[in-house]
């Protein structure tokens, strides 16, 4: 089981950190593919100790080009990450002084203010504070690296830890599939919100990745312990 913390326990710079947060009341905080890619832009274009206006951007752009600007200077590099309908997912390590707390700050204010907007909406969308998690040697990143990569399998199947081995296939390929995660980043080599050179080299080729996520959702009695908190 993963052992949450507030995020009011120092955050520092070349440490590793898993940072979740769900909804209010476990409401959706993603309702459709357009929100999706919304905080997905957020999370790319607010990475930065420049200031940017998001509101600004948006008014004269879509969402996909945000992925073709230039961006100097980040608060913190992210090594993976997965959004679920009712809570996200990200693996981070600050790279100035108090760029976690930076970060997710305008990263969930920039996010609510655009869902309360379109929702008609007013109020806290999000369940507090994010929470973090020290990550704290190898098998812990790598650990961590299946859960949140494989959180979409309960989509599939919600009892799918449940299942005999033989059944692990069409989770694999659901998971590979999946959207919403930096799954694809690594096993396309083509990292835009994602930057795997500040952390560890523990998966890298796409043979590695797979071969460790194919293990995870064959060994029922591991995964298991891949119980979400979301």
């Amino acid at each position: 089981m993963l052992s949450p913390v507030m995020h009011k326990t120092p955050l520092i710079e070349g440490e590793y950190y898993h940072l979740y947060n769900r909804g209010v009341d476990k409401r959706r905080v993603f309702t459709n593919p357009t929100e999706y890619s919304r905080f997905l832009a957020y999370a790319y274009m607010l990475n930065t100790t420049e200031h940017i206006s998001p509101s600004d951007f948006f008014r004269y752009h879509h969402t996909e080009d945000v992925f073709a600007m230039g961006r100097s200077n980040p608060l913190v590099a992210i090594g993976a990450f997965c959004l679920m309908p009712n809570h996200f997912h990200l693996y981070v390590t600050p790279l100035v002084e108090g760029g976690i707390s930076k970060f997710m700050q305008r990263l969930e204010t920039a996010y609510t203010k655009y869902f309360n907007e379109k929702h008609v909406r007013t109020g806290s969308l999000f369940g507090g504070t994010f929470k973090s998690e020290h990550i704290k040697n190898e098998n812990h990143a790598k650990y961590l690296f299946s859960y949140i990569h494989l959180n979409p399998a309960k989509l599939k199947d919600k009892n799918w830890k449940m299942h005999k081995s033989k059944e692990w296939k069409p989770l694999q390929d659901f998971v590979e599939t999946y959207r919403y995660s930096s799954y694809q980043e690594y096993t396309c080599s083509q990292h835009v919100i994602t930057d795997p050179s500040f952390f560890p080299a523990y998966l890298r080729s796409k043979k590695d990745i797979k071969s460790h996520l194919r293990d995870w959702l064959q060994n029922r009695d591991t995964a298991g312990s891949l119980t979400s908190r979301s």
